[in-house]
């Protein structure tokens, strides 16, 4: 396989480091029009804060989702040797995502921001086109859309990560500028029972990609059938609380959901255990961590567990969300 030379690593860097920047400059530096601060002014109780501090818990999510996507995406494009000049993009609305993120984590206003939106839609599309990049290679491969492509393809389910980033980052911005008398809303839905199915929805996907590569390591450890059955057991939940009658505790799901992020930072050690015991070693880990298990891969988990509990939370303090 040929590697990219240093000029491609140093493009590949200086479009990270540059991204993270960039969004981190805009998003501290942007000023803020008079009439809405006017209106933030007026955002203020107890009811808002509460609002804010999950509309931050869903930034926190978007954000975690978006370090996996970063560090899992440099790996594995550049396991392909960056052949296509359109495998930087996800490394570079990646990073612009985290920091958007972490932004929003810190920000306490209960106002939403042109800039945290742009950058969580553009995440959205991102993942949009990726998932379909991903579909054409499988399909232009000998075999088509073969059981031995979708093993050893482009992982069709991967850019969904940065998808699911985007969405929560823009539904944390929706449920912020929600005023304290109102009832929080994404397109005229109820915001945590909507956030709820999101979620659930990721869970599966997520699980269904794990499956799929574990299947392909022939679940030669125990412990691969873990992010197969916990996770789509917690999306069962998560959709229940969807659809279920108001005013419910759901006390059992968010302890579900304490369990999965736990289970996706967990992940990372069983990992890197089986990155251990390919040759070499960790003393080969320049050429075990491209074969080896995605060490990235697993806080996705954690990142969709975080958000699930953003929106039990959300519906627990309105009961109407």
């Amino acid at each position: 396989m040929t590697k990219p030379d240093q000029r491609d690593l140093l493009a590949l860097a200086g479009l990270a480091v540059s991204g993270f920047a960039l969004a981190s400059v805009m998003s501290a530096r942007m000023p803020q029009p008079r009439s809405r601060r006017a209106i933030a002014s007026r955002h203020d109780g107890r009811g808002t804060q509460q609002t804010v501090n999950i509309a931050r818990k869903l930034n926190t999510a978007a954000g975690t989702l978006a370090v996996s996507v970063l560090a899992d995406s440099a790996v594995e494009h550049y396991r392909g040797s960056f052949k296509n000049k359109a495998m930087y993009t996800p490394l570079l609305v990646s990073a612009l995502t985290l920091a958007t993120s972490l932004h929003g984590t810190a920000d306490m206003r209960a106002l939403a921001h042109k800039a945290r939106d742009a950058t969580y839609l553009l995440a959205a599309a991102t993942g949009l086109a990726g998932t379909g990049f991903h579909v054409y290679n499988i399909g232009k491969k000998v075999g088509g859309f073969s059981w031995q492509n979708f093993f050893y393809g482009a992982p069709v389910g991967a850019p969904m990560a940065i998808l699911l980033s985007g969405l929560l980052g823009f539904c944390s911005e929706r449920v912020r500028e929600t005023n304290r008398l109102g009832r929080p809303k994404i397109f005229r839905l109820p915001a945590g029972r909507t956030i709820a199915a999101v979620t659930g929805a990721g869970l599966l996907g997520t699980a269904g990609e794990a499956g799929l590569l574990h299947f392909r390591g022939a679940y030669h450890n125990p412990f691969m059938a873990v992010p197969v059955t916990l996770p789509p057991i917690g999306a069962a939940l998560l959709l229940s609380a969807a659809a279920g009658r108001r005013g419910r505790i759901h006390r059992f799901t968010r302890w579900w959901m304490r369990l999965l992020a736990l289970m996706g930072f967990v992940g990372v050690g069983f990992h890197a255990y089986g990155v251990s015991r390919n040759m070499g070693g960790w003393r080969n880990w320049s050429q075990n961590i491209l074969n080896g298990p995605p060490l990235p891969a697993p806080p996705s988990f954690a990142g969709l567990a975080l958000a699930g509990l953003a929106g039990l939370g959300l519906m627990r303090e309105h009961p109407d969300a």
